[in-house]
């Protein structure tokens, strides 16, 4: 559990609101996909805030704004002055080279900024992936930082969609999950942990994928999977999933995270 002292915010319908207008910003930087139409012309996918399809975050992202926060991209490398007012950074699924031909990885000085900005009171998300689709080595050196550690594993692998039990963790009488009972993540990758990291979350098998530190006045969220992009939260899964709500869950947990941290 949070170290920090748990400051109240104003209750609607069992969630805790976020301060008005947080700023939630999406790396466009160390992701930044690409593909070619059937046009013939090349535009970005993935993990978008105004992607509708599949593949987007726009569900995510209406979540967030549900909760009183306004989005935003970053697309460029983080530093303090470009992360400023943000409250929430979240950077999911770095590419490797087979998903840009010049991917940008991780370095020294920028975990070195991300981490003065985390310690001041921000909120950031590193979302994985299982290591086929993920850049985890410099990802890693990140998540280092934290006492975290993305394992080059495949969890809660499922095959088709016969099988989707097998991607089924259980959320319930979990803090962090207000409303959502039990979710689905598909394909994932455990996190090794140590201090000041803790996990938030586990599989069936008793391996970590949600694992959270606090540093200095700000939050670290890691998740071994994407998992709330729209192609599970668009109401696909069975209805004994509760990836939707999750989203909301989630949302507002970051928020709560990053309204503590403005107050220490």
């Amino acid at each position: 559990m949070s170290t920090k002292f748990y400051i109240p915010l104003l209750a609607l319908s069992g969630f805790f609101m976020s301060a008005n207008a947080q700023k939630v910003t999406l790396d466009y930087y160390f992701n930044h996909e690409v593909h070619t139409t059937t046009s013939g012309t090349t535009e970005r996918y993935h993990y978008l805030w105004d992607d509708k399809a599949s593949t987007g975050f726009s569900a995510f992202g209406d979540a967030f704004i549900r909760a009183g926060a306004t989005l935003d991209t970053l697309g460029a490398a983080p530093t303090r002055a470009n992360l400023k007012g943000t409250a929430v950074y979240i950077i999911v699924d770095p590419d490797t080279k087979k998903e840009s031909p010049n991917p940008n990885y991780i370095m020294p000085k920028d975990i070195k900024e991300i981490a003065k900005w985390v310690k001041k009171g921000g909120v950031l998300v590193m979302m994985a992936n299982d290591s086929a689709n993920v850049e985890l080595p410099h990802f890693n050196m990140l998540a280092a930082k934290f006492g975290m550690h993305f394992n080059n594993d495949l969890q809660n692998h499922v095959t088709d969609d016969a099988h989707f039990e097998d991607g089924a963790i259980s959320t319930a009488d979990n803090p962090m999950f207000r409303n959502a009972r039990k979710v689905f993540m598909k394909d994932v990758c455990s996190i090794s942990i140590k201090s000041p990291a803790k996990a938030r979350l586990k599989n069936s098998s008793n391996s970590t994928v949600i694992a959270v530190a606090v540093y200095g006045k700000g939050t670290v969220f890691a998740v071994g999977d994407p998992w709330l992009y729209n192609e599970y939260t668009n109401g696909r899964l069975p209805a004994t999933f509760d990836n939707d709500k999750a989203a909301n869950d989630i949302a507002h947990w970051l928020l709560n995270e990053a309204e503590i941290g403005q107050h220490l």
